[in-house]
């Protein structure tokens, strides 16, 4: 029983700490190095994160500098870049790439947050199904006469008020980053 409690926290954990990743490259009018991480550059015939061949920096609020460590890898990093769902147009001068971040247009807002709001949801569906899982487990082992009834809906009840903290700080997290996408 306490194995499936642990198991249950875990992946609760784990659920918002991947909301908490995918929120990152959700592109907000403010310029961050986060917004690159998914980003791959061919380099030697692999694929590689930009950030293994190059140092991104935001000297500014919507500026990004991307600064490879070797210069022959410039021309593959502006690609893909361009390929890429940003909606961000590289400034390539031979020695770094310079990228302005423009600030989204109200529509551009709506859509982000729809977006981040459809993140949020999955995030909560998520929890949920693990609330599930461990709530059959529960019921499993009482009818194994493994635990007792009480401790069985002792069990259920406090992986209910796990499941409402982790959803209540997926809320949390959903309305920071609302709020960070409408801030002009």
């Amino acid at each position: 029983m306490e194995k499936t409690k642990k198991t249950t926290e875990e992946k609760m954990k784990k659920t918002v700490k991947a909301l908490q990743d995918e929120f990152k490259s959700v592109r907000t009018g403010r310029a961050s190095s986060a917004l690159f991480d998914k980003i791959l550059v061919d380099y030697y015939d692999k694929k590689v994160p930009l950030n293994q061949v190059a140092t991104i920096s935001v000297p500014e609020a919507r500026l990004v500098v991307i600064q490879p460590w070797d210069r022959s890898v410039l021309a593959e990093i502006e690609k893909s870049i361009q390929k890429s769902e940003l909606s961000v147009n590289p400034n390539n001068d031979g020695k770094v790439i310079r990228i302005n971040i423009p600030p989204l247009t109200e529509e551009r807002r709506r859509e982000m947050v729809k977006l981040a709001k459809n993140m949020g949801e999955k995030s909560r569906v998520s929890i949920r199904n693990i609330r599930r899982d461990a709530n059959e487990e529960f019921k499993k082992l009482q009818k194994k006469s493994e635990i007792s009834k009480d401790e069985a809906k002792r069990a259920i009840e406090d992986t209910q008020k796990l499941t409402d903290s982790y959803i209540e700080q997926i809320n949390r997290l959903l309305e920071a980053k609302e709020k960070e996408i409408l801030e002009i």
